[in-house]
């Protein structure tokens, strides 16, 4: 009887895997797009500190809340295009696997467009670089903000599973991505979520636990 018992937990919980994976990749979703729409606000907030030339750190609170709740708003909208499933986003410059991922790429690229472009001018017109820099990555964050909405929405098309399952991105996951070759890449900064399950006695106990990793390595064959 017990045999039996547990060999029908065991049909259950296989049976029920593809609802765990949609569940967990729903809040995969919306981790993701949170963390990055907080680091989109810092870094809006910095920018707007630059080119202001202001010490109130009144931008970067305003900023991180702003942003927070713009990354809710693009799980939002990641989350309802594909019921929750797993979704690949192909930006201009990158690919990714939720919206926000790509307009923040956009903005880094911005900033250090920005940087180089006006250090160039301060140099040729020999005004302080320091000053290049400050003005240049501020216009620069936020004109590669720009550039990533009208990225990720208009020139991006999604894809949602199976299909984006079977088209995974070729570079490693992460908020800022460094590839070595075509077929290598490492990832840094990835929110991520670790499913366990565990059988206690007659139960069975599915925990979804977020996480953040630091580095991840992509080899593709």
């Amino acid at each position: 009887m017990k045999k039996a018992f547990y060999s029908f937990l065991l049909i259950f919980a296989l049976c029920a895997m593809p609802f765990q994976s949609t569940e967990a990749q729903t809040i995969e979703l919306l981790a993701g797009n949170t963390l990055n729409g907080a680091v989109q606000g810092t870094l809006l907030g910095g920018a707007s500190m630059a080119i202001t030339d202001s010490e109130d750190f009144a931008a970067l609170r305003v900023g991180v809340g702003l942003g927070t709740l713009y990354g809710i708003g693009m799980a939002g909208y990641d989350i309802s295009g594909g019921s929750g499933q797993e979704v690949l986003v192909p930006g201009l410059f990158n690919d990714g696997n939720n919206s926000s991922i790509i307009v923040l790429l956009d903005t880094f690229y911005g900033a250090a467009l920005g940087s180089v472009v006006v250090t160039a001018v301060a140099l040729v017109a020999n005004e302080p670089i320091l000053t290049g820099l400050q003005y240049g990555a501020g216009i620069g964050a936020w004109a590669g903000f720009g550039f990533g909405i009208f990225d990720t929405f208009v020139l991006a098309e999604r894809t949602y599973a199976p299909i984006a399952m079977s088209n995974p991105p070729k570079n490693a996951s992460g908020l800022i991505g460094v590839n070595f070759v075509d077929n290598m890449s490492f990832g840094f900064v990835n929110p991520s979520l670790i499913n366990t399950t565990q059988i206690s006695g007659t139960d069975v106990i599915s925990k979804i636990s977020p996480t953040v990793e630091v580095v991840n390595f992509r080899f593709n064959f």
